[in-house]
């Protein structure tokens, strides 16, 4: 299945779920990412940011603050929308998230349940751990670029791409 077999604009996804990214600058000037090693749910196995599913009645921002809390333990702020993920699966399921960036934070990551986070230095992001998207959509997503991303995949294999400088 590819990006131009599908009609976008009638699209509609199946589930929606939030993702987030929160960074930090070390005294030594290293930019780090939080990530997690996703240990349930959709996306088990891989690397990716604190996020789930929105609940009945929540909005994404309202998600991903929730999400964030549960995963890592941490309180964010100043989170704001930079992007939005729309995929479309060969078995027919479809999925699509808000990305969202996060500018403060308070506590210490712990981990939990779902996932075990760690900093990463954003210049050695492992991508060949995570999603096949990521490596084209994440480095926007932490400039604060607004994009769109339009996808198809074969289970966790991605097989096209459209990523739009936009929201």
């Amino acid at each position: 299945m590819h990006l131009r077999e599908i009609d976008w604009k009638n699209w509609t996804p199946r589930d929606l779920c939030v993702v987030t990214y929160l960074g930090r600058t070390l005294p030594d000037g290293r930019q780090q990412v939080l990530l997690i090693d996703k240990k349930t749910g959709f996306g088990n196995g891989l690397v990716n940011a604190p996020g789930g599913h929105i609940e009945p009645g929540e909005t994404p921002l309202q998600a991903a603050i929730r999400e964030y809390r549960e995963e890592t333990g941490l309180e964010i702020g100043s989170v704001r929308q930079v992007g939005l993920l729309n995929f479309q699966f060969t078995d027919g399921y479809s999925l699509r998230g808000w990305v969202f960036l996060a500018g403060s934070y308070t506590g210490e990551p712990v981990e939990t349940a779902e996932a075990r986070p760690f900093w990463q230095d954003t210049g050695s992001i492992p991508y060949d751990q995570m999603w096949g998207d990521d490596r084209y959509w994440l480095p926007l997503a932490l400039s604060g670029t607004p994009f769109c991303v339009h996808s198809t995949f074969d289970g966790r294999r991605i097989i096209s791409l459209r990523l739009t400088k936009e929201v």
